[in-house]
């Protein structure tokens, strides 16, 4: 199966540069929703059977003029959401970020009983999403888009795809709309087919500045 993992358009939260992890979160920003309304124009060539998103609504917001163009209903899978800030909800503290990036990219590396304070462990997180892909993966679809979150797919892809370098994705953007594209399933394994850092519809798409903690890299 091919499985593209979407992040969502750019949110207030975003653009604050505020840890906001809770359900049912914010909605986007008007440039975020430019971001989703290019979405369709970008992937045109790609046939895709199924969508899934989140249970936070700027998941639902993101794909929605792609599944209007597609006349397709998003899956609405609580696995594929944010990792939970915990005691660092709502912080926009540089050092609470730090914390949070470093954490679940720790879990990446194989440190899954560490914790984010007051939130979950990587055996937690990384169980959760990895039953929403395997139910993604039992649709029994060529290709299946889900769109997620900045901090979720870096550490569960860092975590489980063949050429994708922790280190790498750790110290690299993944700004809102950017696609990390996958190919395998859940009992062979998972390997890297394409990385867009970028929003998938364009440069233009990126903002000039904003304060984006769970898509932005860790400070070395």
């Amino acid at each position: 199966m091919r499985l593209l993992l979407l992040r969502h358009g750019q949110t207030p939260a975003n653009v604050a540069g505020l840890l906001d992890t809770g359900a049912p979160g914010p909605v986007l920003t008007d440039f975020g929703e430019r971001q989703a309304r290019a979405v369709p124009l970008a992937l045109q060539d790609r046939r895709i059977g199924a969508l899934a998103v989140s249970s936070l609504v700027r998941t639902s917001l993101t794909v929605a003029p792609l599944a209007l163009d597609r006349d397709l209903e998003p899956i609405v899978l609580g696995g594929l959401r944010e990792v939970e800030a915990g005691d660092l909800e709502k912080s926009a503290a540089h050092a609470d970020h730090h914390v949070y990036l470093e954490t679940v990219f720790g879990w990446a590396r194989g440190d899954r009983d560490r914790r984010l304070p007051g939130g979950p462990d990587g055996h937690e997180f990384l169980t959760r999403f990895d039953r929403s892909v395997a139910r993604l993966a039992a649709l029994g679809e060529d290709t299946v888009l889900a769109v997620s979150h900045g901090a979720a797919i870096r550490s569960w892809a860092s975590a489980h795809v063949q050429g994708l370098d922790v280190d790498e994705v750790e110290h690299t953007p993944l700004a809102n709309t950017g696609l990390i594209e996958i190919d395998g399933d859940p009992a062979s394994g998972w390997h890297l087919v394409d990385w867009v850092h970028e929003p998938v519809g364009g440069l233009h798409l990126e903002p000039v500045a904003a304060n984006d903690p769970t898509g932005e890299p860790v400070d070395e």
